[in-house]
């Protein structure tokens, strides 16, 4: 075998023919197994993609050292547990690793957080998933990170509820036609098919988040997802029971919303996160009644 000194190296050997800075040059798609924070829980493990990225700045280099990236990812990342200090080291050595020819380094983070959940009123257990995105970069030496979150839930159409409840009541003014209505009558009559007049339309409904975040905080993801479901009232489930069914059903008539709703619920949320810097969110109700869409879009710088 070769001794490993010997062995060409154009990265640093040659010269560019056509000296340029380049923003960023890397890697994208480098798989890492590592742990996310919970709280006063146990780490949860979590297998991720990582796009690795530092800046060209030297004109005459040939281009970057892409291997020396991989190897600090692995050093620095590989089976531990995701946290301000280890982000912040990892893009620094970054940095240092292209020695002189960078000045910042990004870093992405793909992968999914899974959640232990328990049923409304059965306690049954399951899981569910949600994609998450941690960016973290270094650039003239300030540190910044953007979390972007998807988190799925359910909304009912306060309209489609008021038509509801007005089919309803014409249904029971047409059934009992006297000033006065027996209670057992009335009770058989709506546990019966005919009392199945007319149902509000609900939808699975998201919430997409990006978070810019200062560089002295990095949040407890599964925690900050815990929040945003509390907060909007209506999150999905997983194994359930009838009992859990009919709980979920009337938490969905205590949280009527349209898109509007549930957008100014969670901006409310955001505005009162000091660590949040910046965001832009948008809500998206998946309309069982029509073909397309209800958004809403915002943001907290234009």
């Amino acid at each position: 075998m070769l001794d490993p000194q010997l062995l060409p190296d154009i990265t640093s050997g040659c010269h560019s023919d056509t000296p340029q800075h380049l923003q960023w040059v890397g890697m994208e798609g480098i798989a890492i197994p590592f742990a996310v924070v919970f709280s006063d829980k146990q780490p949860l493990s979590v297998v991720g993609k990582a796009d690795l990225l530092v800046s060209l700045d030297s004109a005459e280099a040939k281009g970057i050292h892409m291997s020396r990236l991989h190897f600090i990812l692995n050093r620095q990342l590989a089976g531990k547990t995701l946290d301000q200090r280890s982000l912040s080291q990892l893009l620094n050595q970054m940095v240092d690793s292209q020695q002189g020819i960078s000045k910042s380094a990004k870093l992405k983070l793909q992968f999914e957080v899974m959640l232990e959940k328990r049923s409304l009123v059965s306690n049954e257990m399951g899981y569910q998933s949600y994609p998450v995105c941690l960016s973290a970069q270094v650039i003239n030496n300030k540190l910044s990170y953007q979390l972007e979150l998807t988190i799925a839930y359910s909304s009912t159409c306060p309209c489609s509820a008021s038509l509801s409840q007005q089919l309803y009541s014409a249904a029971i003014d047409q059934q009992f036609n006297d000033t006065s209505i027996d209670k057992q009558a009335l009770l058989q009559w709506v546990q019966s098919a005919a009392g199945v007049v007319a149902t509000p339309h609900s939808q699975r409904s998201y919430v997409y988040l990006k978070l810019n975040l200062s560089g002295q905080y990095i949040v407890e993801i599964p925690s900050l997802i815990l929040q945003f479901e509390q907060l909007i009232g209506t999150p999905v489930q997983t194994a359930v029971k009838r009992e859990d069914e009919q709980q979920f059903a009337k938490l969905n008539a205590e949280n009527l919303m349209f898109c509007e709703d549930a957008a100014r619920r969670i901006k409310g949320k955001l505005t009162q996160m000091p660590q949040v810097t910046d965001y832009w969110f948008k809500v998206e109700h998946q309309e069982s009644l029509h073909a397309h869409n209800a958004v809403v879009i915002d943001q907290k710088h234009s």
